[in-house]
Order: C-alpha cells, then structure tokens, then sequence
C-alpha cells in the first residue's frame, strides 16, 4: 500500500473504490393495500450477517412476521417463542403503546391458536420447514441459532448503534450495549411499539435513500468482509480436514495445521477481480484524486445498475456537503457513481459527515444578533435533521448574519425562517461540489448538464511539457495540487545543497540533519501519460519552511496547472467551427504549448516451448541489416533510438518442429553446426500507428532471481516516448464543458487579430455558447483579459459571487473596452471585421482522446476464421464494419458495384479476393465476383437445422448483375432456356458435331427451343 492509500498489486496501481450500501439496522416503510387502498407499515431489521426479520401490518390490523422473506406468521406467535408464553404477558408489554386507539396486539392474539412457548416454536418451524420432521429440541436450538447465536447473527456495531438510536424514544425500551451483536427481546418489542406509533401516525417512515441510512464501506471493512472473511473460513475448513486425519498418537504442529493459501489466495482475488478495485486513474494527478474519493452504491452486496431506481440515482437533500451534486458519469451509471464532496469526512460508523459552524445568539441593546463562532462540527445527516442550518453566503464580514429572515434547512426541507432559530452554518459555500467541480470559476452560472462535463474533462486533461497556472481561478489550485502529494516542499528552513534534474538535497540550519529527494522524470501512468517533476531550487538556494523545492506533473510553482491560458476569440470563421470545431494557431505548435509526452510499454517474454526455449538474439531470419542497426549483439533495442511502426524492439526467435533432413541439409548442418537448424522469427515488433524514442530497457531474468509467472525465462520490458505536438482533429476542452475538435490549424500571420497587432491564439464559434446557456465561459474570458493586462491571477471561489461591475472596473482599469468585446482584424487580408467580437483569456486543455490513437488504415489483412470477414478494431488491424444501414444507404443511391463488392471480394469471398488482387497486379479487369463465405456459413448452419438448400436459378445469363429477373414467368422462361441450351451440349456431344449455338457466346436469352435444335441437327446428318 502507498502513502496516497492505493495499492500496488502485480507491479500496477490500484485503487479500491469506497462502497456505499444500506446501513444494518432497523427501518420503517409503507405501502398502500391493493384491495383497501389503506395504508399498511412495515419494519425490517437488517444485519450484517444472518437472517432479515420483517414485521407488517395487515388491512385487518394485525402484525405478520416474515424470516428471509418465507411464509409469514403471526407476530404473537413469534414473542411467545421468545418466552411470554402468557397473553398478559404479551399486553402488558404494549400497554404503553396501544392507549386504545389501534388494538393490533389484540386482534393477533385472537388468532393466535398457540397456547405455549413450544406451540409457537413448532408452528414457526413447520412454516419455515413444511414437511420435515419436527424434534421439540432441534428446533428450539434453530429458532434461538437464528437470531441470539453470534456465529450465525450478527448485527454489527453499526447495525446496534442504528436500532438504539432509533428506537430510543419509545416508552419502556431499554437500549442494550453497544457491544451487543445479536438480537435481544428489547429490540423485537421496541420495534412493534414504533410500528404501532407509525401506524397511529405518531411516527414517521424513514427514506431508504437518505444519507442517514446509508454508510460508506471503505477500504479496509471491504478487505475484511468480503476477502478475509472467506478466506478464514476456507481455512477454518482445511484446519478441520487435517485434523481429522492425524492419528490419535501422532504429534501435532501448529504449522502442520494452518496453511495461509487460502487468506493470501482471497485477498488476491479481491484486489485483482473485485468490482470495487480498480486500476487507478493516472490521466493527470487530478483524477487519480477523483479515483479515490469515489464512491459507488454497485459491487458485492450493492446494486446491479439494471435494478437500480430513479430514487437511488437521484439527488436526496442529506447529500448536501457529502457528495458532490455536480460530478457523476453520464452513461448507464449516473447516480450510481458519486464523488465526495470536499470536506466531507467518514465516521466510525462509516457516516459521512458535513462541516458547519456552531452560530451563538447574542444581544445588542434589545436587538438580537446571531453570530458564527469558528467552533467547528462535523455532523451526520441524521444529527443535521433536528437543526435549522443556514448556508455560508447570509454571513457579514464579522461573521453575522444581517438578515431578519434567512432560509435555512430543517428536517429534510428548505424553508425560511427567523435568525434566532438558526443554530449551524456552512463553513463555506463551495463545501457543497467536490474536488474537480471547485476547480470550475464562475460555476454558479454554468449549466449543471455542462458543468457536469468540465468536471470529467479536467480529469482527461493531458499532462503538458509546459503545463501553465491558471490566471483565473478558484483558489483551490494550490490545495488541490498538495493533495496529490507529488509536488515537494522544504520541510524545514535550510540551505539547498545540491540540485540538479535527479535529486535535491536540503540541510537544516545550523543542524547536521540532511534530506535527499530523488526525482522522477518521464515515469509512465497506467493511462500512458507522462509523470515529470522539475526542480525548481539551486545549489546554494536559502529557503524557508513550506517553499517549494520541486514541482510535480501538471503543477506551476506548487498550483494545479492542467492547460494554458490562451487568447480566444468568439467568431465565426469561414464555417470552421460547425459543430463545435476550433480553429487554432500554428504558435501552439510551434512553442509547444499544447505538446506533451505519452509513453508506450512494450513487453517480450522468452518462454520454454515444446520444442526448446526461445532465445534473444540479432541473428534474426530474413530481416536485413538496416532493421537490426538499433538492435545491440544480444538483439534488444539501445536505449536512444528513434524507432518506426514494425521496427523491431527484440530480436527474439523460437525452434520451428524439423522434418527428417535431406542429404543437403545434412551436409550444411555437419559444416555450419547448429545455425543451419529451422527457426521461426517472433521478435517484438512497434505496432502499427505508434513511434518515439526508446527512454528505457529493462531485462528480468529468472537465473538472476527475479519472479516472473511459469515457463518464462525471462521478461523485455521496452518503454517508448512520444512527443505530441497538437493536430487537427485533436479535442480541446475549456473548464466549463466547452469542448470541441481541431478543424484548422492556421499559420499565426493568418489568424485574426487586434488592433495593436496581437493575433488570437484560438478561434471558438458564439453559437456554441449560446444554446449551453454556458455564461461562466464568457465571464473567465473578459475578467481574465483584464487580469492578463494587469499582470495578476484571480481567485472566484465556488458560489462566492463576483458582481458584474467589478469585472468591468477590471476591463477599465486595463484600459480595455468595457464590452469585452474588441475589433479584429483579418491576417489574411487586413481588412477590420465588420463588428466587434468577444476577445478574452481562457483556460484550455487538451485531452487524452487524441486522433493519433485512433487514426487507422487498412488495406489487407487479418481475417476472422470462421465468417473469412476481416476482424475489427484498430488493435486487430481491422476494417471498416459496413453493417446493415450503410447497406441501405448504398441502396438507396443505387451504387449497384460499390455494394457488390464491399460485400463480396472487399469482404469474405475468398476465391474473389484472391483473384482480384492477382487482377490488380497484372493490371487486367477484375472478375466477377463469386459467393461470399459467410453465405455458406449460412447455409451449413441451415443445414445443421435439417433444411436441405440448394441454390436455384439462372447461372448463365446475359442480364446485367444489377438488372435481376423481375417476375416468376421470366425465371421460368430463363430456366426453360436454360435446359434448352444444356439439350443442345448433349445432343452435340452425342452426335459429335459442332456447338449448336455457334461458339457459345449467345447467352440462354438467346438460345433456340428444342424443335429448332433437333432439326438443326438432323440437316447437319
């Protein structure tokens, strides 16, 4: 495990991701009666292990009980079972309760046929066993195993904690201690009473999918319930198998007993098969944040995204400050994947709980004041529920609040109320939106759909070579950035004593105390993404404690830096940003602003075959000296060389199975020893679609100790590094969900620009605004315009508003235009635009969906086995699927050939396709094409179902291939013909004379009827 609480497992990064599931304890619903319409209440008491206990009313008004959801019995039934065996008994214990309103307790007694404790325990057996046998004692021992044995029931000290909380209000009810795990007589009487009261209407009925009743399982619970938990059992089972085979007089050992296989085997499978674990998030240090504040109510005893309902997805008021209501993805999982909010904290209990400031009421005069005192607490939605709490934006500066009336929050609901009540308040107002959505300025005026999108796109931000701070902010940059633990700071005031790209060494004033860091450069991510820290310190430096000595990937001077600042322009530019395209600057390219590094792993495994190892070697068949010249005399690529897609990375070939040898082979095996013996060539070779430079080789090697999996020898592991420059079709995105591809890069003389010569760097299309309802955009365009001219950064924390005429005071006093709009002019001809455009500093960023991932060409290649179609996907070198509707669309355009042979030689006929291509070689006329294999796969697989199909119809005619037969006369006709002209080959071929029908080059359309042939044929007797 690493110090930023993920997991490294098989050399990879994982993080397990925190589930949210439905506490233990008891809750109280309601639904209404199909036949009566009444309203009927249940109770359900959940355990962490063991059996669920369901109490309902009925439209008679009486309680039912339900175990494990069997057949129901009477409630009565079951307390007699517990003992009060007597109907007293029973009624004193609801006296309390029924106060004669509702006679549950009397009407079940009316129907209960059970006189004692072990009428009621026989009865409970024969309804949740029908038709075993009964012994009084074995099912006595059940019913008391099923709820008061700890082995088989346990609550939990979340589930205790629940039902005494919950039931503490209810009369008599005496809360057991914390540390009871199992059921007591106390819980099942102290929830019929709350039943009873709900059914009064004294009570009400809980919210499944409130925060209260829902608890966060981190990390180390999910280890220990779901891995170690059934690994202690497998070896608990084990233990018990090994003793039962030791001899009475054979000694025994405690390591001969306990094997830990079996612990070690299920956290294994946790961590690598788990839904709940997963690789972590390395795009950029921010979503590897993201990755671990992530919860999740799917997974092992979770929900299944099918069974999932609109209530579980949707926003519930205790999620205030706990989970932010902004990030979520926006497929199949939305609502079922949140993220925490930011301060929000788990509990021991697995609560979440939400910061607030406690508000004391103090009196001026006669006048009543209500101030924030900086005591904070941290309470749950449960606490939260009972306090009227108001949000951070009614405070003055001296921490007041100035209004008579202020809204607040108060049981779940929002309403307004007077100051003197209000008894909490928010910390701040951006503790509602997590980590990646207080990152967005000017939030409060995106659209939330929108905003959504910026959340998730900041985490797909590339890591840059010159990443750039914003210049309009948040204020969390710097926080944020010291949370992903990678950028480093003095830990103390001292002297820098040395410095370079490798490591930095600090020594403490006048102590010989001395620390070293070491620096990673160009270390890969799982999402292949580049990690470099830069040392920002020299030899010699003085610095203080807290400065920063080096920063981390996508970090400036220690703030979170995942784009640049870049001059837009909102116009419309030769039709260049329909649908969202951007037209750039070629200065992006050429000062390498947008570029970055993506590092690609490549891996060569020597393994043992059949018919011996495989061996390493620059001796490689049939491949010419020009593609070993990267390759050292052990055949593995020198670090530094620049490599080409197929070049080869290891030279590595593999024994071929022999033959018996000719008398040649013989002779040049007896003179040139073993080189002359038969091997097969399987080096590691580039894909196709990658290049770069290889940055490092690493061997591991089995003879040197190193652990590699069985029947491999040793492991190659290549790393190659790109630098990309940004090109067209790349996507670029702002922090608002402005998101959009590269239609053009133009020269920097041709770009739009202002009046003092200053080109814009970016091109955005206005419409792309306007129907996102996205005004946060424009605003961080016109403030940061103004903050650029003044040469200073902002900071517009979430929800804390900037007034409008504060951003044009800002525009004034850089001596800006007041509108943020300014006039260009055209690079390409000089002329000004006919009116003025928004111009201003945004924030961009490129993401990781970048078109040279997914650039890919085909002309042949390999095909898939059974169909002879060729395979799909970039990674196969496949082809372009041409499915049902691109049929129809070449269909509806009559492109008769165009069809015919994408689906015949360009496709599955194999014959065709052969024979196509040896046509194109030798450059004569392609022929036609013939049945494609998936039709025969067809009609084998007819076959298989015991249809006989046999093909029918003309095989020789002169109708074009797109003019088909149109009616059934006109099959016939061709068929009549058809036999005709076979007639003919007969009767020639018995007669021994010339072709009936010359040289064969009339078609069966034009063929003669038999009378014709046979007289014809006779003349020429």
């Amino acid at each position: 495990m690493t110090e930023r609480g993920t997991f490294i497992i098989n050399g990879i990064e994982r993080a397990v991701v925190n589930q949210l599931v439905r506490s233990p304890g008891v809750f109280f619903t309601a639904t209404p009666d199909n036949v009566t319409g009444k309203t009927l209440y249940m109770a359900e008491i959940r355990p962490v292990h063991g059996s669920w206990l369901e109490f309902t009313t009925t439209r008679h008004e009486t309680i039912m009980v339900k175990i494990d959801r069997r057949r129901k019995f009477l409630s009565t039934t079951f307390l007699r079972a517990l003992g009060m065996s007597s109907n007293e008994a029973i009624k004193e214990r609801f006296v309390q309760t029924e106060a004669d309103k509702t006679q549950f307790i009397e009407n079940t007694l009316l129907k209960d046929d059970t006189a004692t404790s072990d009428d009621a325990v026989i009865e409970i057996f024969k309804k949740m066993h029908p038709g075993e046998p009964v012994v009084l004692d074995k099912v006595r021992e059940n019913f008391l195993g099923t709820f008061f044995n700890n082995r088989r029931y346990d609550l939990g000290v979340v589930g205790r904690y629940k039902i005494n909380k919950k039931l503490q209000n209810i009369e008599g009810f005496t809360p057991p201690s914390i540390e009871t795990k199992i059921l007591t007589t106390e819980d099942i009487i102290g929830t019929l009473s709350f039943l009873i009261k709900l059914a009064q209407g004294q009570e009400g009925i809980d919210d499944i999918d409130n925060l209260a009743n829902r608890r966060v399982r981190c990390v180390g619970e999910l280890v220990a319930t779901t891995a170690f938990r059934i690994g202690a059992l497998r070896l608990e089972r084990s233990v018990k198998e090994r003793m039962s085979l030791i001899q009475a007089d054979q000694p025994i050992s405690i390591g001969g007993l306990i094997n830990a296989r079996p612990i070690m085997a299920s956290i294994n499978e946790f961590f690598r098969t788990s839904q709940l674990s997963t690789i972590l998030d390395q795009t950029n240090p921010l979503s590897e944040i993201d990755n671990l504040n992530r919860l999740t109510v799917m997974g092992t005893g979770g929900i299944s995204r099918e069974r999932a309902a609109f209530s579980i997805r949707d926003i519930n008021a205790s999620q205030y400050s706990r989970i932010c209501p902004i990030r979520s993805p926006e497929g199949p999982n939305i609502g079922l994947v949140t993220y925490l909010a930011l301060f929000a904290k788990v509990n021991k209990y697995g609560f979440l709980e939400a910061p607030y400031r406690k508000v004391v009421q103090e009196k001026r005069g006669k006048e009543k004041l209500a101030k924030a005192t900086n005591e904070i607490v941290y309470l749950s939605a449960d606490d939260e529920r009972n306090h009227y709490i108001t949000h951070a934006g009614m405070l003055d500066q001296n921490g007041k609040i100035i209004d008579e009336r202020v809204p607040a929050r108060f049981k779940g609901e929002f309403i307004e109320t007077d100051r003197e009540n209000i008894e909490y308040v928010d910390v701040v107002p951006r503790q509602v939106v997590g980590s990646a959505a207080s990152l967005i300025p000017f939030v409060s005026h995106d659209e939330a759909n929108r905003a959504l999108m910026g959340t998730h796109m900041q985490c797909q931000a590339v890591p840059l070579l010159k990443p750039e701070s914003p210049i309009v902010g948040t204020g969390m940059e710097n926080s944020i950035s010291q949370m992903m633990g990678r950028v480093i700071y003095a830990p103390y005031d001292g002297i820098i004593e040395y410095a370079d790209s490798d490591k930095v060494t600090i020594k403490g004033r006048g102590s010989k105390e001395e620390i070293t860091y070491y620096i990673n450069s160009f270390k890969r991510t799982s999402n292949a993404t580049s990690y470099s820290q830069k040392t920002v310190v020299k030899t010699g430096q003085r610095v203080k404690k807290g400065d920063i000595l080096v920063d981390g990937p996508s970090s400036q001077n220690g703030e979170l830096a995942l784009g640049q600042n870049l001059l837009i322009a909102y116009m419309s530019f030769d039709g260049l940003g329909y649908e969202d395209g951007i037209v750039i600057s070629d200065r992006l390219v050429k000062e390498d602003t947008l570029s970055s590094i993506h590092i690609e792993k490549h891996e060569a495994a020597v393994v043992e075959t059949k018919l011996g190892p495989e061996e390493t070697t620059r001796d490689i068949p049939n491949v010419s000296e020009e593609d070993l010249a990267n390759l050292d005399e052990d055949g593995i690529v020198v670090v530094g060389s620049e490599v080409e897609p197929g070049d080869i990375l290891v030279g590595k070939i593999a024994p071929k199975g022999e033959t018996e040898l000719s008398a040649e082979e013989r002779l040049l095996r007896a003179i040139f020893g073993e080189q002359a013996r038969e091997v097969r060539d399987t080096s590691l070779r580039i894909p196709h679609g990658e290049r770069g430079t290889v940055i490092s080789v690493q061997i591991l090697d089995r003879k040197k100790g190193d652990e590699l999996e069985p029947g491999c020898l040793r492991k190659i592991i290549v790393e190659v590094a790109q630098l990309r420059h940004v090109v067209i079709g790349d996507k670029l995105a702002g922090r608002h969900g402005n998101k959009g591809v590269i239609s053009k890069i133009l020269p920097e003389v041709d770009m739009p620009h202002l009046a003092d010569g200053t080109p814009v760097d970016i091109i955005i299309s206005p419409i792309s605004v306007l129907a996102r309802m996205n005004l946060g955009q424009l605003l961080e365009a016109h403030l940061g315009w103004a903050a650029k001219e003044l040469g200073q950064k902002i900071a517009i924390p979430a929800f804390e508003e900037v007034n409008e005429q504060k951003i044009v005071d800002e525009l004034k006093k850089a001596g800006l235009p007041v509108t943020g709009k300014a006039v260009l002019y055209d690079g390409r001809t000089g002329e000004p635009y006919e009116n003025p455009a928004v111009v201003g500093i945004e924030y961009i960023m490129k993401l990781i969906h970048m078109v040279e991932d997914k650039t890919h060409a085909r002309s042949t290649g390999p095909y898939s086995l059974v169909t002879q179609q060729p395979l799909g996907g970039k990674a196969q070198m496949g082809g372009q699927r041409l499915g049902e509707m691109e049929v129809w669309a070449l269909e509806a355009h009559r492109a008769r050939y165009t069809l015919q042979e994408m689906l015949t030689i360009k496709s599955d006929d194999v014959v065709g396709r052969a024979k196509a291509f040896e046509a194109i070689v030798k450059g004569t006329d392609i022929p036609t094409p013939k049945v494609p294999e998936s039709f025969k796969v067809l009609i084998k697989e007819l076959n298989a179902l015991g249809l006989n199909v046999v093909p029918m119809g003309a095989t020789v005619s002169d109708h074009p291939i797109d003019e088909p037969i149109a009616t059934t006369e006109e099959a016939k006709k061709a068929a009549a013909e058809e036999a005709v002209e076979e007639e003919a080959k007969e009767l020639k071929e018995e007669l021994g004379g010339e072709d009936t029908l010359g040289k064969g080059e009339e078609s069966s359309a034009q063929g003669m009827d038999v009378a014709e042939a046979e007289g014809e044929s006779k003349a020429n007797e």
